[in-house]
């Protein structure tokens, strides 16, 4: 979910006795039940046990699928960042429409997860498969419409950034060879969501980890030692993209060949299909419309401020997909206990989920703000693009504690198939953030003057911006999350 992806708010829901309420999930008071000694007591702590090693079971392989992408980008960004600023700053610009024209259709994973485990729950497991391949169905045509799409604009699009020309030539290159893996991300984001509800994790990263090695390899040689440039650097992203892809496509294929479920086409499901994913669309454009807001306004204030965004924002992700683990858990987690009707399940695992987000966004923001001295120099030789990368980075570390909360609560409402009210939480969102960017921008444009010092003051109110967007997302998602409106039992959601 670049990032955007990342999804959850993280404290307790109303009720939660882990959060100062006045019950506990179920809805008994927190003291019934008899003592520590009691048989309830024992059972409570054998049943909190074993949401902990669920929770961990599908969390842990999500963590390192999860983080295996965004390493897709820091290694575009460090091997791209030493042929120079412009071709660093246009793999900013080129980066983002990409990865904006990939992540609009998230709801290929996250919608796709929620259908499959609300189906696996109530006991369906050819129909949570027969919906997986539907899925996989339209990301091959939304795939295929997308990249043609993308490679045809390709230099207009990048030139909405303001970019420099040395930048803006750098970007248009990158872009339209990227985007023939487009259908190949799409693929990989349907698939993925269907192993996800069917409760499988690991072979998601058994995909990401190979690819991210090839991804390493093929870079290096294409960028440094073909001396393709940038050039490279796409092409050994689409190879990677385009293997993992076949790799999880072959086994769904596995997976519905052993429960006899057709691998057809069935043009009224795959409909059906799009159209359930519309609110998430919505919501994920309405993300994107952020992301790219803010990639402009880097833009606008020179080629080393968005260079440093560039890689600040490319940490960002990273961290933000780390976290998501625990969104991907929420998801498969929620989507399963409603569909099979236990409502309590879903609250306690949610409530286990918040603590958990919070508590990694702390040590997540804390392993940054140690490590952010020596990060700068892993991307770009050029010291004013240092400085100003380890002045966005601290805003970022602080930031982190945040990030788990909103992450954990977007995968619970996502698993529990709350799309119509995300889409609506999301624009509200992009229509507060549109004032606060407004003013960053302000700000940022009179003290760029060519000095570093300028340079550093311009990434850090751009991420001061970023920051106040994903703390009003966080206060509006905590609102919904202490309510039972989301909690809809059955195999759909109606």
């Amino acid at each position: 979910m670049i990032g955007e992806g990342a999804t959850n708010p993280g404290g307790g829901p109303a009720g939660s006795s882990s959060h100062g309420g006045d019950r506990s999930p179920s809805g008994r008071g927190p003291g019934s039940g008899g003592g520590p000694g009691s048989d309830r007591s024992r059972s409570s702590g054998r049943n909190e046990s074993g949401q902990h090693l669920e929770v961990l079971r599908l969390a842990i392989p999500a963590f390192l699928a999860l983080v295996a992408e965004p390493l897709f980008l820091l290694t575009d960004a460090a091997i791209v960042g030493r042929l120079g600023v412009e071709p660093l700053a246009g793999l900013g610009v080129a980066s983002a429409i990409l990865l904006t024209a990939a992540n609009v259709f998230v709801f290929l994973a996250y919608g796709t997860t929620a259908v499959v485990a609300r189906q696996l729950g109530a006991g369906d497991r050819p129909g949570a498969i027969a919906g997986g391949i539907d899925g996989t169905w339209l990301a091959i045509a939304l795939g295929a419409v997308t990249a043609a799409a993308v490679a045809a604009a390709a230099e207009p699009l990048c030139r909405v950034f303001g970019a420099s020309e040395g930048a803006l030539e750098q970007a248009v290159i990158y872009l339209r060879i990227s985007a023939l893996g487009i259908p190949a991300m799409l693929v990989v984001l349907a698939t993925t969501g269907v192993l996800r509800g069917l409760q499988d994790t690991k072979t998601p990263l058994i995909a990401a980890v190979a690819g991210f090695g090839l991804n390493i390899v093929l870079n290096l040689w294409f960028v440094h030692g073909l001396g393709w440039g940038i050039a490279g650097s796409a092409w050994g992203t689409v190879i990677a993209q385009t293997a993992m892809a076949i790799g999880l496509v072959t086994v769904l294929v596995r997976y519905a060949r052993r429960d006899c479920v057709p691998l057809r086409a069935h043009p009224g499901r795959v409909l059906i299909a799009a159209r359930g994913g519309i609110p998430l669309l919505v919501r994920t454009l309405a993300l994107r419309g952020v992301l790219l807001v803010t990639t402009w306004v880097a833009a606008s204030m020179g080629d080393v401020p968005l260079a440093a965004y560039q890689v600040t924002a490319t940490i960002w992700t990273f961290f933000a997909f780390a976290l998501d683990a625990l969104a991907i858990a929420a998801q498969a987690i929620t989507g399963k206990s409603l569909g099979a009707g236990d409502r309590d399940k879903a609250r306690e695992a949610t409530a286990l989920m918040l603590r958990w987000g919070v508590l990694g966004g702390v040590v997540l923001g804390a392993l940054l703000l140690l490590t952010r001295p020596f990060l700068a120099p892993l991307f770009t030789p050029d010291a004013e693009v240092q400085a100003a990368i380890a002045a966005g980075l601290l805003v970022v570390a602080i930031g982190q504690p945040l990030s788990g909360l909103v992450f954990v609560i977007d995968g619970v409402l996502i698993g529990a198939g709350d799309g119509v009210w995300l889409a609506k939480a999301m624009l509200a969102t992009l229509l507060a953030y549109l004032p606060i960017v407004a003013a960053a921008h302000a700000v940022g444009g009179r003290v760029v003057d060519g000095s570093s010092a300028g340079d550093m003051a311009a990434v850090t109110w751009l991420w001061v911006a970023f920051t106040a967007f994903m703390a009003v997302r966080a206060a509006l998602m905590w609102l919904r999350v202490r309510t039972d409106h989301w909690m809809v039992l059955g195999a759909t959601r109606h």
